[in-house]
C-alpha cells in the first residue's frame, strides 16, 4: 500500500478508525481486525481516548507489533465523566492517561479532539511542544478545526515551537463543505488532511436504501429517524450516480468513495473504520484505484456541494 506523510511520519494511505473498538464491538472482534489491517499494509491506526476502552482494545490486539504502527489518538473530548478540554495540566494529565492505555512509550500522533473555546491555542501548543520536547509524542495534530481556527493555530507557534501537522476533519463524497474551508487552508499551511467519516457512516457502502429507515446494527439507527437526515433522496442521488460511474470501471462505490479522497493532493490519510476483517480487506482495496485528475473532475461533479 501507498504511504504518505504526517510530518515526519509515513502513514498508509488508507488508516484504521478504530472508534468501532470501544462503542461497537466486543473486545474479541478487534484482534481479527486489526490482524487483518497488518496484513492489506494499513500501518496507519487512529483512536481517541474519548473512545471507551479503544484505545486499550487496539494496544492488546497489537501486542509486540507496536513498533510496526503508527499510531494518532485525541484529547480533549470528555471522558469519564471530565470536563476535557485543552488546558496546559488537562493536557499533560490526558497524555499519561493514553499513554498507560496503549501501554506504550510514546504516541506519534497526538490530536486536539476539537477546539476549546476556553484555553488560548498558544497555551494549548506550549503544553503540546514540552511534550514532543520529552519524547512523549511525535507530532502533534488537531480535530474538527476550520480554516480560521487552523490559522490562528499556525500564528501562535512559538519560534521553534510544535505545529500542527495534520487536521482530522469530515469529509466524503456527499459531505464536501470542508472543502471551501480547512481542506484549503491545509493546502496553503502544508497541513495534512485526515478525512474522518468518508463512507458517510455506511452511506457510501451500499448498506442504505433509499425510501427505508437504518437497517438494525447499523451506525445510522444512533442517529434517530432518518439517520439524523443522512439517507436524504440529495444523498442517495449522489450514492446512486457515484455506484454506476463506478460499477462501469469495475469497482464498488465504497471503492470510489475511498479512491476518490486519496486522489486529492491535502490528504495524507483516509481514517476508515471497521468491525470486520472483511471490511478492513474491501477498504484496503480503494488503495489500488488511483484516479486521474479527469477521473476526479468528473467525479466531482457527480457530487455537488450541497448548499
Amino acid at each position: 500500500m501507498d504511504t504518505r506523510r504526517i510530518g515526519s511520519l509515513e502513514v498508509s494511505v488508507i488508516g484504521l478508525g478504530t472508534n468501532n473498538f470501544g462503542f461497537f464491538m466486543e473486545e474479541d472482534a478487534v484482534a481479527p481486525v486489526v490482524d487483518a489491517a497488518l496484513e492489506a499494509g494499513i500501518t496507519f491506526f487512529d483512536t481517541a481516548d474519548s473512545y471507551l476502552e479503544s484505545e486499550a482494545r487496539l494496544a492488546r490486539a497489537l501486542g509486540a507489533r507496536r513498533d510496526e504502527v503508527v499510531i494518532g489518538t485525541k484529547f480533549g473530548s470528555p471522558v469519564d465523566d471530565g470536563p476535557g478540554g485543552a488546558a496546559p495540566d488537562y493536557v499533560r494529565a490526558a497524555v499519561e492517561r493514553s499513554l498507560a492505555k496503549l501501554g506504550t512509550d510514546r504516541i506519534d500522533l497526538y490530536q486536539l479532539h476539537r477546539p476549546d473555546p476556553e484555553t488560548p491555542i498558544a497555551e494549548t501548543l506550549g503544553a503540546l511542544d514540552e511534550l514532543v520536547r520529552e519524547g512523549k509524542v511525535r507530532e502533534i495534530g488537531c480535530s474538527n478545526f476550520s480554516a480560521a481556527q487552523l490559522s490562528e493555530a499556525e500564528s501562535a507557534v512559538g519560534p521553534g515551537g510544535a505545529r500542527f501537522v495534520s487536521v482530522q476533519n469530515q469529509w466524503s463524497l456527499v459531505h464536501r463543505e470542508d472543502e471551501a474551508d480547512a481542506v484549503a487552508e491545509c493546502g496553503r499551511l502544508g497541513i495534512g488532511y485526515l478525512p474522518y467519516y468518508p463512507l458517510a457512516s455506511g452511506l457510501l457502502s451500499g448498506k442504505y436504501t433509499r425510501g427505508e429507515d437504518a437497517p438494525a446494527g447499523t451506525r445510522l439507527v444512533h442517529f434517530g429517524p432518518g439517520g439524523g437526515g443522512m439517507l436524504s433522496d440529495r444523498n442517495f442521488d449522489v450514492v446512486d450516480a457515484a455506484s454506476e460511474w463506478a460499477a462501469a470501471r469495475g469497482h464498488t462505490v465504497l471503492e470510489l468513495a475511498l479512491a476518490w479522497l486519496a486522489a486529492k493532493s491535502v490528504v495524507a490519510s483516509v481514517i476508515a473504520g471497521a468491525t470486520s476483517p472483511e471490511q478492513v480487506r474491501a477498504n484496503a482495496v480503494a488503495a489500488g484505484w488511483v484516479l486521474t485528475p479527469a477521473e476526479v473532475a468528473e467525479v466531482d461533479a457527480l457530487a455537488p456541494v450541497a448548499g
